[in-house]
């Protein structure tokens, strides 16, 4: 009798755990590939109301990822329009033989729509990454010329700059290192990091940026002594579309994703982003470290 009754039972715990693990296989094939299992609709229990439930989030999911591809889609083709027509502008400037001076605020343009290209397409790969919730990141690692590097951020910046009469300080202590980020990708961030600064300095002061190796990283830091924040609100920093989006001290808007994106690209490519300050008025350090 025990022994029918011990069958029994096994035989009651697989019916009740064999939804369970169906389930659970399409979920993970779903987070694992996106591929798409048709779960069974046999059982009319507990666990057939959670196959159905399951079945249903995960169709959910991936309409709204199909129709949220199509809008990145059409975002990158009009971004790079927009990015294409002064590039466009640029090389017929250049292909008039116009004096050097001309020649090489044409070249400098076609430099910097070539980096926004590269950002672009480097941007849409990261949210379809995002979308499909694949952890993989590229394992190739490339020596990054902190030097070379140097041009395109105050081109970049030159203007934000002068408008409020910051100056920008650049030191470099370390040359080159070998990191698993595109260098297009690395100037944005810093480049968003920087405005970032500028918008919240103080006319007539200055924003610092140092590169250099602290053990065993590489760490950039973005120091200014704008209006600062508190420690409270360093996570706040961080969220999309953070409530905290505040006026800069010449009244600049922001859209708050800015900080949000700097730190989604830098933890994709194995780094991390911080924040500090030491209160309202005391300015304000951002971080950025790779292992190396």
């Amino acid at each position: 009798m025990t022994l029918l009754a011990t069958a029994i039972t096994l035989l009651v715990l697989n019916r009740l755990i064999k939804p369970i693990q169906t389930a659970s296989k399409a979920l993970n094939d779903y987070r694992n590939s996106r591929k798409l299992s048709v779960l069974p609709t046999e059982y009319t229990d507990e666990a057939g109301l959670l196959l159905c439930n399951i079945q249903e989030s995960i169709f959910e999911a991936e309409s709204f990822i199909n129709e949220k591809q199509d809008l990145i889609y059409m975002l990158s083709h009009d971004l790079k329009n927009f990015a294409g027509n002064p590039n466009g502008l640029a090389k017929l400037i250049i292909s008039e033989n116009p004096p050097e001076s001309i020649r090489n605020l044409a070249e400098l343009i076609c430099e910097s729509t070539d980096l926004q290209f590269r950002y672009i397409e480097n941007f849409i790969k990261l949210l379809n990454e995002q979308d499909q919730e694949v952890a993989k990141v590229s394992t190739e690692s490339r020596i990054i010329t902190f030097g070379s590097i140097i041009p395109f951020i105050n081109e970049q910046l030159e203007q934000r700059l002068l408008d409020k009469n910051i100056r920008l300080t650049i030191v470099v202590e370390a040359q080159e290192a070998l990191l698993k980020i595109d260098e297009g990708l690395l100037i944005q961030v810093l480049v968003n990091l920087i405005s970032n600064a500028v918008k919240f300095s103080y006319f007539d002061s200055e924003i610092k940026v140092r590169i250099y190796t602290e053990d065993s990283s590489l760490v950039i830091t973005v120091t200014d002594s704008g209006i600062g924040f508190d420690k409270h609100q360093i996570e706040e920093l961080f969220k999309k579309f953070t409530k905290m989006s505040r006026l800069g001290t010449a009244n600049e808007t922001s859209t708050g994703i800015g900080l949000y994106l700097c730190k989604k690209i830098i933890e994709r490519n194995k780094g991390r982003l911080s924040a500090a300050s030491e209160g309202k008025n005391k300015g304000a350090e951002f971080k950025i470290e790779f292992d190396v």
